[in-house]
């Protein structure tokens, strides 16, 4: 037995192979932070991303809240309660529409054009103009107002929303 060991190292005999070599390890090591690195590069991509839409949603809430406060008012000021009869139109006892104008009460749609509101972390403009030609309508100023409005996060991202009121 002694001897059997012995002679296993001499020259004719093969060793069994019982482990890596220090090439393979280098070369394993290397494969495998490749992968992390390149692993970890998206994780990290997907972390500064994921605040993302809940950004564009908080811009989206602040617009859809401005958006809904501005169509509950009135077509225009001279616009009676209940609407009827419509400022500018021919029914008897009907008014000429004031336009868009903008006066301290905020009870008309004309009132928040132009205007600027800091909701939070939300900056919201209101911008109202008369559209009735988009619409192929021949009153450009007393049947169709565009409403648009715009809030801005303070990251830069921002949100539009638009919407055609009409004087009924």
């Amino acid at each position: 037995m002694l001897t059997d060991r012995i002679d296993r190292g001499s020259p004719g005999h093969a060793y069994a192979q019982a482990g890596v070599t220090l090439i393979e390890m280098v070369i394993f090591i290397v494969v495998v932070s490749i992968a992390l690195g390149t692993l970890f590069s998206v994780f990290n991509h997907s972390m500064i991303n994921s605040v993302d839409p809940l950004i564009r949603v908080r811009a989206l809430e602040c617009a859809q809240a401005k958006m809904e406060e501005v169509t509950a008012r009135k077509f225009d000021e001279n616009t009676p309660s209940g609407g009827v009869p419509a400022c500018g139109s021919a029914e008897l006892g009907a008014v000429a529409c004031a336009g868009i104008t903008a006066d301290a009460g905020f009870d008309d749609i004309g009132d928040y054009h132009g205007q600027n509101f800091v909701d939070g972390d939300c900056d919201v403009s209101v911008i109202i103009a008369g559209e009735g030609t988009d619409l192929g309508l021949a009153d450009n100023d007393n049947l169709v107002r565009l409403i648009t409005v715009t809030s801005t996060m303070p990251g830069g991202t921002s949100v539009t929303l638009s919407s055609y009121y009409t004087n009924f």
